[in-house]
């Protein structure tokens, strides 16, 4: 399987600006504002469509939300009329007790005098599968044929929790569902559906703008959050549950959130933006769906708002940086599903993820007030996601085994350790190692590899399978110079990956961080008659490289060959 993602696809759309930098505190945002604002005065008999001027901007608070020009009741065109009457004949032949609604946007759009070919229905008291043979029966009775139809099953792991029936009326696809309310599970973010009532659909949904109803039967409008029409008129962004709530069942509507504010140019919520720029990016990463949400940031160029940037980063990152951390976001994330790698917990998960994103920026630093050199990735976890200090450190780890490792894949495969004489990483390990008995058959062939990888993986401890991931993202190669792809062969990937992994268990490294020394501290001093200082750091890692070397070695042969090495140097002096 090979994965080709586009690194500088940009999407030109219209930028809102941001008036205070992305933070977990606030998140400001002002767009363009119509410069005539009209909200009507809604009548309860909706019979006829006003319009009635009011003043240009309401103030809320320190904030100027605008107010919109909005219809008193939607005006179905000869189209919609003819689907509308046909579904209402549908009811009547199969003398079926069946409320029609017309769901979310199609109802907010044509409330704001545009058209839209978006009809969502929804059904109060069977499956949309359901009414699909209802409405074949009705055409049967008339020798009618449908123009099309299909149903889509719900699948779970693709985010589609519901089942969908597709049906073409009159060259327009309508999808169908029934009304549903949500469940989620403490230890799940995947809701379970079951069958709803009106008023629970329309709290379920993202945004009040969107729970608004247009009801077949009664060809009325029902605003069953009883503030949707108001937010629409006043133009604001607002969740119909509490937005934290929102914003843990499902991370990716803050997106959603933000993508409508910029659209019609309207107003996020306090509470909203408060909910959002605490809790999103994390919960995002760790969600079901950590690629649609990154892709969205990429295409909304929200991107490097959110995870802002110092202005004296070096070297500067490329304008298309977020589309290259979202290829390797991607390409991480499906390595992870892959059949044959292993478990990989929450915490590993969520760090994996980080770690691709932010490979892009591994080697990028910045000064701080100080001029001190700071990296990058420490900047956007402290400052932009306002994460722990240990998240950084985490990442930053990663990326710098991931960059140590991969010199030694190759060997790991071949178990072979051609090549392993220079790694600047490991300098004065391999210094350690030359002074081992290589001749001695106690030692195995592979120790050098043994004792570079031990060493590696002493640092990185349990997150090593996720820098050996990292790792091999980093070989990807650019597939098309003009198209500017990077080709991650995720199959032969997941094949070096569990080859390596085999080798490491082989060679007897899983948990080698956990193992201690055979020599302490206590009895370095003693034996090389030291009182302190630097020298016992040394003698340490001589220890360590010996022990990894042999692995079956006692704690008194490691002494005696520390005897015989300070023997030779006592005689050499």
């Amino acid at each position: 399987m090979r994965l080709s993602l586009p690194i500088n696809t940009l999407i030109n759309l219209p930028k809102p600006r941001f008036l205070i930098p992305f933070s977990s505190r606030s998140l400001s945002l002002a767009f363009p504002t119509p410069s005539v604002h009209r909200v009507p005065v809604v009548s309860p008999r909706l019979c006829c469509c006003h319009w009635f001027s009011t003043k240009a901007m309401t103030n809320v608070g320190e904030q100027s939300i605008p107010s919109v020009e909005l219809k008193e009741k939607i005006e179905l065109n000869e189209k919609e009329r003819k689907i509308f009457d046909r579904l209402l004949s549908t009811l009547r032949y199969c003398n079926l007790d069946t409320q029609l609604r017309v769901a979310g946007g199609w109802v907010r759009d044509k409330l704001l005098g545009k058209e839209s070919d978006d009809i969502d229905i929804a059904i109060d008291n069977m499956s949309g599968s359901d009414f699909l043979d209802k409405f074949k029966e009705y055409l049967s009775s008339r020798d009618e044929q449908v123009q099309g139809d299909t149903v889509i099953e719900r699948n779970p792991d693709q985010s589609k929790h519901l089942e969908t029936a597709k049906l073409r009326i009159y060259d327009q696809w309508i999808d169908f569902v029934n009304l549903r309310s949500e469940e989620y599970t403490e230890n799940s973010r995947i809701p379970t559906m079951k069958f709803g009532t009106a008023k629970e659909d329309a709290y379920r949904r993202d945004l009040t703008i969107n729970s608004l109803f247009y009801n077949i039967n009664s060809g009325s409008v029902e605003d069953l959050t009883e503030r949707g029409i108001d937010d629409l008129k006043s133009g604001k962004i607002v969740t119909p549950l509490p937005a934290k709530a929102t914003f843990l069942d499902d991370p990716l509507r803050v997106l959603r959130a933000i993508r409508f504010g910029a659209r019609f140019g309207f107003t996020l919520d306090e509470e909203l933006k408060e909910a959002a720029s605490s809790e999103e990016i994390d919960l995002m990463i760790s969600g079901n769906g950590p690629v649609s949400a990154v892709t969205y940031l990429s295409e909304l160029k929200l991107f490097r708002v959110v995870f802002a940037l110092p202005s004296s980063a070096e070297p500067s990152p490329s304008e298309n940086c977020g589309s290259l951390s979202q290829a390797y976001l991607e390409a991480m994330w499906r390595l992870l599903q892959t059949p044959g790698i292993g478990n990989f917990s929450g915490e590993q998960t969520r760090l994996a993820l980080y770690a691709a994103m932010f490979l892009p920026f591994r080697k990028t630093i910045y000064k701080d007030n100080k001029g001190k050199s700071i990296p990058v990735v420490n900047h956007i976890f402290k400052f932009s996601m306002k994460r722990k200090t240990s998240d950084a450190e985490t990442v930053m780890n990663i990326h710098q085994t991931a960059e140590r490792f991969r010199p030694l894949i190759c060997p790991l495969e071949t178990k072979n350790d051609v090549g392993l004489d220079k790694l600047d990483w490991a300098a004065d390990t391999l210094e350690h190692w030359k002074s081992l008995p290589h001749n001695d058959a106690v030692v195995p062939a592979t120790s050098k590899i043994r004792v570079l990888t031990g060493f590696l993986l002493r640092d990185i401890k349990d997150f090593w399978h996720v820098a050996l991931l990292t790792s091999l993202l980093l070989s990807a190669t650019v597939d098309d110079q003009e198209i500017g792809q990077l080709d991650f062969q995720l199959e032969k990937m997941r094949e070096t990956y569990l080859t390596v992994e085999a080798t490491i268990h082989e060679l007897g490294l899983d948990n080698i961080w956990d193992v201690k020394p055979l020599v302490n501290g206590r009895e370095i001093m003693q034996i090389a008659e030291l009182k302190g200082g630097s020298l016992i750091r040394v003698w340490q890692q001589k220890l360590l490289t010996w022990q990894l070397a042999n692995p079956n070695g006692t704690s008194e042969e490691c002494k005696d060959w520390m005897r015989e090495i300070k023997a030779k140097r006592q005689r050499t002096e």
